[in-house]
């Protein structure tokens, strides 16, 4: 089985133009990451999917892989799936998705999306989650993942669920993790998953990964320490410039 971690980066972005090449600590965001996504796991092919010819210059010079992709890709998946078939990768060959402004992505991390399927041949995809806090019980931007006792989602939402009559203090979070960004697939499922428009749940919620739910697809959930601190705005930037610099 082929491992490939594929690490889509735009240019244009609404909150923050130009994020890709956006310096941490001297070195462009998507270099970071995909210095941390070798780390991680050296045995893997690390690609950067882009169709910016500045992020390919700056990727390049580093030494890392460039797949370019279209300019008119709907979705980070789509943009994968076109990187991983230039690839040449198998059905059953594995693609790692590490989003390019997570450049404080763990080896534990990824790991974690790997394992599940050296443990079971018939799982196509995987994503990590950790635990949930108060704050984010009630935030969209916080996806809750609910998981069952195989540790296989049962949904993904951006509101409190499931409802209950108790406070979240006598509660607890239970079956329920914040869920991470972060994906494995099975380059045959990649396929099939691109191959279908949006569905129901997915265009409601705004959540890609309700797609594969609706497909009848199994998600295997792996619980994580840490959280991740994804760059979203310049000033998230600024904090994990600070956070890079103190380390």
């Amino acid at each position: 089985m082929k491992i490939a971690i594929v690490i889509p980066a735009r240019f244009a972005s609404t909150r923050f133009p130009g994020k890709p090449l956006a310096l941490v600590q001297g070195k462009p965001m998507i270099v970071r990451v995909a210095e941390k996504s070798r780390a991680a796991w050296p045995e893997a092919q690390v690609v950067v999917a882009t169709d910016d010819e500045r992020i390919r210059q700056a990727v390049e010079a580093a030494g890392f892989q460039v797949a370019m992709t279209r300019t008119d890709h709907p979705s980070g998946s789509d943009r994968i799936h076109e990187a991983a078939t230039q690839l040449g990768l198998g059905a059953d060959d594995l693609v790692v998705n590490v989003q390019g402004d997570e450049p404080q992505v763990r080896r534990e991390w990824i790991e974690a999306l790997i394992r599940p399927f050296q443990r079971d041949a018939s799982l196509r995809m995987s994503t990590i989650a950790h635990d949930l806090g108060a704050e984010d019980l009630e935030s969209p931007n916080a996806v809750k993942a609910i998981v069952n006792s195989k540790s296989h989602a049962i949904y993904f939402t951006r509101y409190a669920a499931p409802y209950s009559r108790q406070s979240f203090a006598e509660m607890g979070a239970g079956p329920v993790l914040k869920h991470m960004g972060f994906y494995a697939y099975r380059k045959g499922f990649l396929d099939e998953f691109c191959g279908t428009v949006p569905s129901y749940c997915e265009r409601a919620e705004s959540l890609e990964q309700l797609r594969a739910l609706e497909m009848g697809e199994r998600i295997f959930v792996t619980r994580v320490e840490g959280r991740s601190l994804g760059v979203d705005t310049p000033d998230d930037l600024v904090k994990l410039n600070e956070i890079w610099r103190d380390e």
